[in-house]
């Protein structure tokens, strides 16, 4: 349907300044390892237009940002982005300066090292789990000096089989560890602490579902918040009801997009499902438009067939459209027909707002704000990935370790 009619209940001009107003504050950030060789368990494929440094992921993320305007920040994972600590905090200010966009959130890494295989946080060995807690001070420290708010964590420890390891203790050593870090947090920073429910632990999973989050949060205190990662979730789990839980709870506090079709697949947002992240960005503008303004949005995916900057401009693009789509939906007549048990009524009114054509007036902002009207047209036109892919291919085809 176009936009104006009366579906939905926006006139043509009110439904012009919503979607301008929601697209002026409207930003998500983008993962530095959203650029780089990626893979999946089985193996890792190679781009000739990959990031191979922080440098070269930087400079895809300034290219990003340019051409869509809504994506100034950057997540960085620590150990692949700053192996040396705090003392690449210099190397990471030259680049924002260079490429215009800035460090984001703080991704501290608890899966990658050999003493991690039974556990980091959660680890039987006192030793593992004091080295554990040491990574997030560090990466706690680092976020401090670079003047980030957040630190995103995920807890991959777990275990594969039953009577191997003590649930409940597991869960002492968590809020331990977890303690300890928000002790660490200057005022205004928070710990986003987000949940999965396998992978790679496959018999039980530490934080495994938005419950243990919200626990470990309240344990933490005011500066622990929820992050939702709309891949991690079993099969026809209401995300959007969980979004609502901890909207009401004031514990929500950021996304890591993607889509899937299964599990964590981690395919680019709104490739499977763009009714589940429509319905998701309603719950949060149905509680007021102000109500995200403390959310962070933050894009977590792994690009392994399609191009990396491509894919991540795709992405960026299809969720300004559906947060366009979520702001035409007249709430107040919404709620309404809610009350008056006007189900059809009401879920039209809900789907016209889905399938409006947002398109054209979220070119004419783009035009309005100096951007590319086709972010995607103007990437492909300004021959940026090609170039890229020939200055990179030499250092590509040796591969680089996965996402580093």
């Amino acid at each position: 349907m176009s936009i104006g009619t009366e579906g939905h209940g926006i006139s043509g001009s009110d439904a012009r300044s919503r979607v301008f107003a929601a697209l002026d504050r409207f930003r998500i950030e983008i993962p530095s390892w959203g650029f780089a060789n990626t893979g999946t368990r089985f193996g890792k494929y190679l781009q000739p237009a990959a990031a191979t440094s922080l440098e070269e992921k930087f400079a895809d993320a300034g290219e990003v940002n340019r051409l869509t305007g809504c994506t100034p920040t950057v997540a960085l994972h620590v150990l692949w982005d700053l192996p040396n600590g705090e003392k690449d905090v210099a190397r990471v200010r030259a680049l924002e300066a260079e490429h215009g966009v800035r460090a984001g959130s703080i991704n501290p890494n608890l899966f990658q090292e050999q003493e991690y295989k039974f556990g980091s946080i959660a680890n039987p060995d006192p030793a593992v789990r004091k080295k554990a807690t040491g990574h997030l001070l560090d990466s706690v420290a680092i976020s401090q000096a670079l003047g980030v708010r957040d630190i995103s964590l995920w807890v991959p420890d777990g275990s594969n089989y039953p009577g191997t390891q003590s649930v409940r203790r597991r869960i002492a050593w968590v809020e331990e560890a977890l303690l300890a870090t928000c002790a660490k947090l200057d005022e205004g920073q928070r710990l986003l602490i987000e949940y999965k429910p396998f992978e790679p632990a496959f018999y039980h999973t530490d934080i495994a579902d938005w419950g243990m989050a919200l626990h470990l949060a309240r344990v933490c205190g005011p500066k622990a918040k929820v992050l939702v990662d709309t891949g991690h979730h079993a099969p026809a789990t209401n995300i959007e009801q969980i979004v609502a839980w901890l909207l009401h709870t004031g514990s929500l506090g950021g996304f890591h997009f993607n889509d899937r079709k299964y599990a964590d697949d981690d395919l680019t947002l709104g490739s499977i499902d763009p009714y589940q992240l429509f319905r998701i960005f309603h719950e949060l503008l149905s509680a007021g438009e102000g109500a995200d303004a403390d959310v962070a949005y933050m894009i977590d995916q792994s690009h392994n067939m399609k191009g990396k900057v491509e894919a991540m401009v795709q992405s960026v693009v299809t969720a300004q459209e559906l947060y366009a789509r979520a702001a035409l939906i007249d709430q107040a007549r919404l709620a309404e027909l809610q009350d008056a048990r006007s189900l059809v009524a009401a879920e039209e009114l809900f789907r016209d707002a889905f399938w409006s054509d947002v398109r054209p007036l979220v070119r004419e902002w783009r035009a309005t704000r100096g951007l590319a009207e086709s972010p995607l047209a103007a990437l492909e036109a300004s021959g940026y990935v090609a170039r890229r892919a020939e200055e990179r291919r030499e250092r590509n085809a040796g591969g680089s370790s996965a996402y580093a």
